[in-house]
């Protein structure tokens, strides 16, 4: 039996409008909104609650959940699962999300809609388990083999946790493409009011179906019923004979792997479906830059402590404001690059020793400072610790 979205028992499920719960709660409650009908991980700290809300939840709406041996298994499942009409996602941290990397590229490869929900935590290897980091930005843009593009939120707050999670879904719908869900273990475990949107309030996007005659249907190439590069879907057991391979395929889905000009149509299809649309899905925040001299650049858990740092160098006199990434991939090339010639100096906290430093100093223009605010061991700035920056960058 086809699973569907049931609006009324979703919200009966979930409870009250107002609630205070951890962000990993957060992500569970947005992907149940979102019409997530099968979850499969395999726990690992400090993303095990987005599991444990999963398993509790899940089958009170009629969805599955399935704990898997291991995150290889993981996303293996969830891929399977949305072949088969579901809508899919897992949850991991950093070293289960190494182990996701090959079947990353395989959803990529064959343009599976699915999430993976990152709350990143200290590394390498085992690193602090429990404590929260921004070490994994790159692996989601760079961490499979071959050209590949990416999608990728990253949110700030235990609210964000939740809105993002629809988003993620949504993106990945219309996209055909995996999201990651870039939160992080100080997010995660936080505690924050949120407000369960109404039904009227959110919107949600579904895959398109595939309808055009079975013999005519061309499974990987650009939408046949719409001007879109996203092909249309044949769900398993539709009718549609789809062979799907994470070889090089042509547009009937048959390998093709000795066939240059097939693989170069496909990747760049793949990838032009998102980098075209790059601008449509920026996503910033945007606080005191009109007359900044000196701007934070910042994404996820180390926002935090840059809005406050902000507000308290503003105080001092210091001209300071603050760009916040909530999409960090595609990066916002135009919008870094315009901020960059407005500004004398940029400055990037990061819970790593610099990652998405390397983006925004290839895009900012040459004669702006790019200076690298890196924090590691499982802490986050302090404002104040910001503030001694901008301090000593005047």
């Amino acid at each position: 039996m086809r699973y569907e979205r049931d609006p009324e028992r979703i919200r009966r499920v979930l409870g009250e409008k107002v609630q205070f719960i951890q962000g990993d709660m957060a992500v569970t409650y947005g992907a149940l909104l979102a019409g997530v009908s099968f979850f499969g991980g395999y726990p690992i700290t400090p993303a095990s609650e987005v599991a444990e809300g999963a398993a509790r939840l899940m089958p009170r709406v009629k969805g599955t959940f399935i704990q898997m041996e291991d995150e290889i298994g993981s996303i293996g499942a969830v891929i399977g699962a949305a072949w088969a009409g579901a809508k899919a996602m897992t949850a991991t941290s950093g070293p289960g999300f190494s182990l996701m990397m090959e079947n990353y590229g395989y959803a990529i490869m064959t343009e599976t809609p699915c999430v993976i929900a990152n709350v990143q935590r200290t590394g390498p290897s085992t690193g602090q388990p429990t404590l929260g980091a921004q070490g994994d930005m790159m692996q989601a843009r760079w961490g499979s083999h071959g050209d590949m593009t990416a999608i990728a939120l990253a949110p700030s707050t235990v609210q964000e946790s939740l809105d993002m999670a629809i988003d993620a879904f949504n993106l990945s719908e219309k996209y055909r493409h995996p999201v990651c869900l870039m939160t992080d273990g100080e997010v995660g475990h936080l505690r924050e009011k949120v407000v369960i949107p109404d039904e009227d309030e959110m919107e949600l996007i579904d895959r398109v179906p595939a309808t055009v005659p079975k013999e005519e249907f061309l499974p990987f190439t650009n939408s046949q019923t719409r001007d879109s590069k996203v092909p249309d879907f044949p769900t398993f057991g539709s009718g549609y004979r789809t062979y799907v391979t994470g070889l090089t395929h042509n547009k009937k889905g048959f390998p093709a792997t000795d066939k240059q000009k097939d693989h170069e149509e496909l990747i760049r299809r793949i990838i032009s479906k998102i980098e075209d649309d790059r601008e449509a899905l920026t996503d910033l925040e945007e606080i005191q830059l009109d007359d900044a001299e000196i701007a934070l650049v910042t994404y996820g858990a180390s926002a935090r402590p840059s809005e406050t740092a902000v507000q308290i160098a503003r105080e001092k006199g210091i001209k300071v404001g603050m760009l916040r990434m909530r999409i960090t991939w595609p990066f916002p090339i135009k919008q870094v690059n315009e901020l960059s010639k407005k500004v004398n100096k940029i400055i990037v906290p990061e819970m790593n020793l610099g990652q998405m430093v390397h983006p925004i100093t290839e895009y900012a223009a040459k004669d702006c400072e790019i200076v690298l605010a890196p924090k590691v061991g499982g802490e986050m700035h302090l404002p104040v610790e910001l503030v001694e920056i901008l301090e000593a960058n005047l």
